[in-house]
């Protein structure tokens, strides 16, 4: 065995989330959160070297004290993946959410220009180095709350220029760390104002970007915003099916508004995950159960986004019980985003997740590690803390884990480690300063 090169003890609770790294936790399992008490986990070269009890693993490693951080009585967790966001953009929409507080409808603002399209105006007319300026603080702000690694939609751009200079940012934050990046091309996010009348343009376009986009290895996943305002079931189905020609992994934006059949046709195409589903019908649910029951490995992830319903003041949310009883395995994410989830917090997410979606914090803490790690074709590298995975964690200020559903309002995360390195969130620059 290596020799350790950083031990972490004394935790009330050490929460393990492991056993699921070949595939998600679900059913019964979504809530198994393999707790150890008065845990510790000894770390080399930025690897999980080994957990167990406190006293086994400081009797076997005898590290000098600036190589030992105590959790004192706190929980440890892996470090949370948020597996949906926009965090690359420009400008914000805080008139429009006003407007929709006063009850105007979502797809009424698109139809007038509004929504999407807003930010896609702001995000063109920026500059690359401004929009890896604003991400900076984003991820700044992400790592904060715990977040070790997430998700980067484009989307924002809906032309070729300007969805690669998205990615491209994507590309560098994840060059610059510590968080982890995994990038999606979302060019079928909505059809642009400029292509009203040209969706066959369109869909042309996203597809000759797509090609570049694989070609430069700029994105793993391909994403389309499947809904009576954006992109018809058929013209899902055809992007995926080239997209997943080039290469990508499949995601899928699906009956957020409307029951729309994606989320059948995301379990047919084998999308390694369906997102939103505020709309889900029986015959989704019956699809994605079944691309369940057909892959003992593999599986659609559902994943929830509870922060969208919140910030709006919507009352409809996923069947996120339904889904865990069907077997069906949930994530979690922030869907952090200018119009419809300004968070970057997936401590809010868990918060919410247990109070608007019905799910325990045990099952909830489950989707916002192994299974959000999942989501994004990273379960064998992250999400739990086990030997010879990447040593992504967090210490929390909290005495026992189920202070994430049950406490609300403040940052429990500590100490937060990713790849071994450990970085304290109070010390972080502060997020609107350079």
């Amino acid at each position: 065995m290596p020799n350790a090169d950083l031990l972490i003890i004394n935790a009330a609770e050490l929460v393990t989330c492991a056993g699921f790294s070949h595939s998600p936790a679900r059913g019964a399992d979504q809530g198994r959160l393999g707790i150890i008490e008065a845990g510790a986990v000894a770390v080399a070269d930025g690897r999980i070297l080994e957990v167990g009890a406190t006293a086994d693993l400081l009797t076997r490693h005898n590290l000098p004290t600036d190589q030992v951080l105590d959790a004192h009585g706190g929980v440890i967790l892996p470090g949370f993946v948020d597996a949906h966001t926009h965090l690359v953009f420009a400008g914000d929409r805080s008139a429009e959410w006003e407007s929709r507080m006063q009850g105007k409808p979502y797809l009424e603002i698109l139809r007038e220009g509004g929504g999407i399209q807003s930010t896609v105006e702001a995000t063109r007319a920026a500059s690359q180095d401004d929009l890896l300026a604003n991400a900076r603080k984003w991820m700044r702000r992400c790592l904060a709350g715990g977040t070790t690694t997430v998700e980067i939609k484009s989307g924002y751009g809906l032309n070729r220029d300007d969805e690669l200079k998205m990615l491209e940012v994507a590309r560098q934050l994840g060059a610059e760390g510590p968080i982890a990046v995994v990038a999606t091309y979302l060019g079928a996010h909505v059809v642009p104002s400029d292509y009203k009348d040209r969706r066959s343009e369109y869909l042309d376009l996203v597809e000759s970007t797509a090609r570049e986009v694989a070609q430069r290895n700029l994105a793993r996943f391909f994403d389309v915003f499947c809904e009576e305002e954006a992109f018809t079931l058929a013209e899902t189905e055809r992007l995926l099916g080239f997209a997943q020609d080039l290469g990508f992994g499949l995601k899928l934006h699906a009956e957020q508004f409307t029951a729309f059949g994606a989320a059948g046709l995301a379990a047919q195409m084998g999308a390694t995950s369906v997102d939103h589903l505020e709309r889900l019908d029986d015959e989704g649910l019956a699809a994605l159960k079944k691309s369940v029951a057909l892959s003992s490995t593999k599986g659609t992830v559902a994943v929830l986004l509870p922060a969208v319903a919140f910030h709006l003041g919507l009352d409809r949310n996923p069947p996120a019980r339904r889904l865990i009883e069907s077997g069906v395995p949930v994530a979690l994410a922030t869907d952090l985003n200018p119009g419809s989830a300004f968070t970057p917090s997936m401590p809010m997410v868990i918060t919410l997740a247990t109070r608007r979606l019905g799910l325990t914090t045990a099952e909830s803490i489950m989707a916002a590690t192994i299974n959000g790690a999942h989501a994004v074709g990273l379960g064998a590298e992250t999400g739990s803390i086990e030997p010879g995975k990447r040593a992504d964690l967090i210490v929390c200020d909290i005495p026992h884990h189920k202070w994430l559903g049950y406490a609300f309002g403040w940052n429990p995360a500590r100490t937060v480690i990713v790849g071994g390195a450990v970085i304290i969130p109070e010390r972080l620059p502060g997020p609107g300063l350079d």
